[in-house]
């Protein structure tokens, strides 16, 4: 290990102001990464994580499949991964907004990828 680092934050919801404390460790000593560096990591981690890995488990149910076996869980994921990437080339900034509104134009999303020819 080397560093742990602390990172408090004021967090304000419904009109309530409450303080976060949290912790990470890393292998990144102070040489290699000051609290700067440290910060911007962490940021950037959570940056993932909300656009990408919350889509994927509350808008897209992730963690409510069923689908356990062989290569499965990753071709999902995968599908998943594609169609977040997708909308949000498309200009998508609400993907579960964006999911509803395409949920009946399957065909021609395929269609104008180029995957069907209808």
């Amino acid at each position: 290990m080397g560093q742990v680092c602390r990172l408090e934050r004021v967090v304000k919801r419904d009109g309530k102001e409450t303080r976060e404390v949290a912790y990470a460790l890393t292998s990144a000593g102070p040489e290699w990464a000051d609290a700067s560096v440290l910060l911007d990591w962490w940021r950037g981690h959570w940056g993932i994580e909300n656009r990408v890995h919350w889509v994927r488990d509350v808008t897209l149910g992730e963690d409510g499949s069923r689908i356990r076996t062989g290569a499965a869980p990753e071709v999902r994921a995968g599908l998943r991964n594609a169609a977040i990437s997708l909308l949000r080339l498309s200009g998508a900034i609400n993907i579960a907004a964006a999911v509803r509104q395409n949920l009946y134009h399957v065909g021609e999303i395929l269609t104008n990828l180029g995957i069907l020819n209808l």
